[in-house]
């Protein structure tokens, strides 16, 4: 990641220009900036939390974060989106509030994503429009925050840049996952549509799966399996370079399940919209922490 800073057009306390290079594709470090779960993560100063996080990513759409603060105290800010174009630009006014809930300055940020040879150039610019007279006080800290703030996100992409994770815990027995994981019958209530499958080392199994109208051809391998605990399979796509891995653990957690989703090597795979890691994120937890959960956690099944 790089670095520059530095006030525009006069005090620091007025107007502010950030830029960084994020080693991550475009589309993954506006989808971090819009995605409530994801700015939770990494929005506000060095030791911050964010308990109150939601955003109604559009034009019109409200802000309402709540930043704790390590000794306790929150600070809450509220705003509205002017912009949204994405993956390139987004606008937002935002305003810190007082004790009584009152706007004590207000500020217009403009952030822009230029992609170049697979990394993002993010640039900032802060500028305040309206401010009180007890402002100062927290203006004087805008340049720090966001700062602290920005190598929040830069190490909060770079974990998201590695292989894709995926946690989710089901109200049902290890056994009843285990079996929807393995087995066909389940396979075609959650997953995808498959000839035959096979838990064992070597089995190899192919699927279609559609993106924009497309559709696009899996041959996977199983690498490993451990009953009960752990299944490990290669992915890649017929016609296209790259190679993956996709692997399942189980953790008993009562009579409930935790499940950990892991697909490393996403990065092997053609540098094009198809095969951006947002796409991945959104199907894995829509398979994973939907149609996954509603298999097990029902007694039909389906």
């Amino acid at each position: 990641m790089s670095t520059k800073h530095g006030p525009a057009g006069g005090s620091s306390k007025q107007e502010l220009v950030l830029t960084r290079t994020f080693a991550a594709p475009r589309e993954l470090v506006f989808k971090v900036w819009t995605d409530p779960n994801h700015v939770a993560q990494w929005w506000g100063p060095n030791g911050f939390t964010n308990p109150i996080c939601e955003l109604d990513a559009r034009s019109g759409g409200a802000i309402r974060i709540h930043m704790r603060a390590p000794d306790g105290t929150v600070y809450p800010m509220t705003g509205v989106y002017q912009e949204l174009v994405a993956p390139e630009r987004l606008v937002f006014i935002s305003s810190a509030l007082d004790g009584a809930g009152q706007p004590l300055f207000e500020v217009l940020t403009t952030v822009t994503f230029a992609e170049e040879g697979g990394k993002t150039i993010q640039t900032l610019r802060a500028r305040v429009t309206k401010k009180t007279a007890g402002a100062d006080q927290y203006l004087d800290g805008m340049e720090a925050g966001w700062t602290q703030s920005l190598e929040r996100l830069a190490g909060y992409l770079a974990a998201k840049s590695g292989p894709l994770a995926i946690e989710r815990t089901f109200d049902a027995p290890v056994a009843r996952v285990w079996q929807a994981l393995t087995t066909k019958e389940d396979f075609d209530r959650w997953y995808f549509k498959i000839k035959e499958f096979r838990p064992e080392v070597g089995f190899e199994f192919q699927f279609y799966g559609e993106n924009e109208g497309v559709k696009y051809y899996h041959r996977c391998r199983i690498t490993e399996v451990v009953p009960g605990k752990k299944l490990a399979y290669s992915w890649r796509y017929e016609g296209h370079e790259g190679d993956s891995l996709v692997t399942f653990e189980l953790f008993p957690e009562g009579g409930k399940t935790r499940v950990r989703l892991t697909h490393a090597g996403l990065e092997t795979f053609p540098r094009t919209p198809a095969f951006v890691r947002t796409n991945f994120i959104e199907g894995w937890t829509e398979l994973i922490g939907t149609n996954l959960r509603q298999c097990v956690e029902t007694s039909n099944g389906k």
